[in-house]
């Protein structure tokens, strides 16, 4: 296969997912965003969400919510495993999504970029239905690159997630088969549950401190901050829908 019709063939997927996800957001979640207006319009920022779904489809109905209500491109940390699905790594390669970046964006922060991340991980997305909405411990990366480089956290809360793509059980050997952390054992199709997406007022990154000890400290105390505050945003939004479905 030739290059340019590779180049074509990825083009023609990003846009089908592109076209794929705006419909979801708009007519099938029925995406409702607040507080847009708190992510910096220029220089870096680190959004940091909670992460839900067996799935973890949020992050690419996050991102496409943020390129369409953004003036400027958003980076977005995502999983090596959306490689092994050719339409999504189309969609990842066209917006720049960082796959296999240790720093978690800490290049892009320092270049004044946008970057978005979800620091469960795949302790997030792995959990049972039954314990939907309760966050998982952040992993610290992110607390680490917001200190190193001086950029402040956004956090954002996604509501909606947990109920699209319930995790009721999972299968171990499938997961051994593919190579995966978990096979959950979830609804065929999406549910269209409603949406809601909040962004946070930003919390600013501490004094970078001359000693190891005193940025590792600054680093904790970030990390646990930007958890407490997102956790209360999903716990607020969630009360108040009445129902998962309006």
């Amino acid at each position: 296969m030739t290059e340019t019709h590779s180049g074509s063939l990825d083009e023609a997927a990003t846009d089908l997912v592109d076209t794929a996800l705006g419909w979801l957001a708009d007519d099938y979640f029925r995406v409702e965003v607040s507080g847009i207006e708190n992510i910096p319009a220029s220089g870096p920022a680190l959004l940091v969400a909670n992460h839900s779904g067996a799935w973890g489809f949020d992050g690419f109905v996050l991102h496409k919510v943020l390129l369409r209500e953004l003036r400027r491109p958003v980076r977005l940390y995502a999983s090596e495993l959306i490689l092994r699905l050719p339409m999504l790594a189309a969609y990842a390669r066209r917006h720049g999504m960082l796959t296999d970046d240790p720093t978690l964006g800490r290049d892009q922060l320092a270049a004044g970029e946008l970057v978005a991340l979800f620091p469960e991980g795949f302790d997030g997305v792995g959990k049972p239905f039954s314990e939907r909405y309760r966050l998982r411990p952040f992993g610290p990366g992110f607390a680490s690159a917001a200190v190193l480089t001086g950029a402040p956290v956004v956090p954002v809360s996604i509501v909606g997630a947990e109920e699209t793509y319930p995790k009721l059980g999972e299968i171990g050997a499938l997961a051994r088969r593919f190579a995966l952390p978990y096979f959950p054992v979830t609804t065929p199709l999406p549910l269209p549950a409603k949406w809601l997406i909040t962004v946070g007022e930003p919390i600013p990154a501490p004094a970078r401190a001359p000693s190891f000890a005193e940025r590792s400290a600054a680093t904790r105390r970030l990390c646990d901050e930007v958890w407490f505050t997102v956790q209360g945003m999903v716990d607020r939004d969630r009360s108040r829908r009445t129902t998962p479905f309006w």
